[in-house]
């Protein structure tokens, strides 16, 4: 007959396990598991079971082993972990895409009533139609304030009305008619609540970036970096080139003024003491972007046919008849 392992046996293996683990596995994706059922987190187990472990327990039994093994292996990042272990929470531990596995898990939610006493986590609209219920149901809805009228002797509902707002306690009248009207409006799972890699700890929200996003933070950051730079005379690698053309415009300023010059401000120059070099150089930029245009036209032109001239026995008489 087998031994039945005593609690302090159980919490003994339950250490080494998350040990184990936190030494295996450099990402970890903390989850809330509000609501969720145990064959629900079965089925997110057999779903995620190839590159993820899913590790349940309590808060302060993994705080406390998560504090020794930290003083153990001397690698203080694992402390980073304590503050995120709050509420009902969990321990995905991965060697996967953090992304995939995320989305991963977001598939495994499964519907559920409006029970009484629970707070909503999102607003609960009770669309218009009929309701399939017999007239003597209409005090849930006249309790409720829900415009309704008989048709076909059944109760219809005539526009939808907003049953719940988000963050409301669920009350016995809301539950009751969601009941019968059949309506599951909550839906539960594993929700990611933040990341945990190599000691770095940021939001889910990074997880959704795409390199185009990055793309465009990257650039905004030079840009402010660079404008910062240009402000306070600081010279760095994204503002040198425009320090480098605004000293140029500075020096070329003094030559104009000056009889100093270089090479590069001769030809400015040249044209500032003979300004009909401007007139010049102008149209001659216009005309040889338009010669190709104007001649395509002149080659339509004289394709284009020239229509006949209608004489009067085509028309079947003269003007003299």
């Amino acid at each position: 007959m087998a031994v039945k392992p005593s609690k302090a046996d159980k919490k003994i293996a339950y250490d080494a396990k998350l040990c184990q683990l936190l030494d295996e596995y450099t990402q970890i994706l903390i989850a809330a598991a509000d609501n969720v059922g145990s064959n629900q987190l079965q089925n997110i187990r057999k779903g995620l079971r190839g590159d993820s472990v899913v590790l349940m327990g309590k808060n302060t039994m993994m705080k406390r082993s998560v504090r020794m093994h930290a003083e153990k292996t001397g690698n203080q990042a694992f402390l980073n972990l304590i503050p995120l272990l709050q509420g009902n929470v969990g321990l995905i531990f991965t060697k996967g895409d953090l992304k995939e596995v995320s989305e991963e898990v977001a598939k495994y939610k499964v519907g559920a009533p409006a029970r009484v006493g629970l707070v909503a986590p999102i607003d609960v609209v009770v669309p218009p139609g009929n309701t399939g219920l017999d007239p003597s149901q209409t005090s849930f809805f006249q309790v409720l304030n829900i415009p309704t009228k008989i048709n076909k002797g059944t109760v219809e509902i005539i526009t939808p009305v907003e049953l719940i707002k988000k963050g409301e306690k669920v009350g016995s009248s809301e539950a009751a008619l969601l009941a019968k009207l059949g309506i599951r409006p909550f839906s539960y799972g594993l929700v990611v609540l933040s990341v945990y890699d190599n000691g770095s700890v940021f939001s889910p929200e990074v997880l959704d970036l795409t390199e185009e996003d990055l793309i465009e933070k990257f650039a905004t950051g030079v840009s402010m970096v660079t404008a910062l730079s240009l402000a306070i005379s600081y010279p760095t690698l994204a503002a040198a080139p425009h320090m480098f053309i605004n000293a140029y415009k500075n020096v070329l300023s003094v030559a104009v003024a000056t009889e100093y010059s270089f090479p590069q401000a001769d030809k400015v120059k040249e044209y500032l003491a003979d300004p009909s070099k401007f007139a010049v150089a102008v149209p001659a930029v216009a005309t040889d972007a338009g010669a190709a245009p104007a001649a395509a036209a002149a080659a339509a032109e004289e394709k284009k046919p020239e229509p006949e001239e209608e004489s009067d026995d085509d028309m079947g008489f003269s003007l003299f008849d």
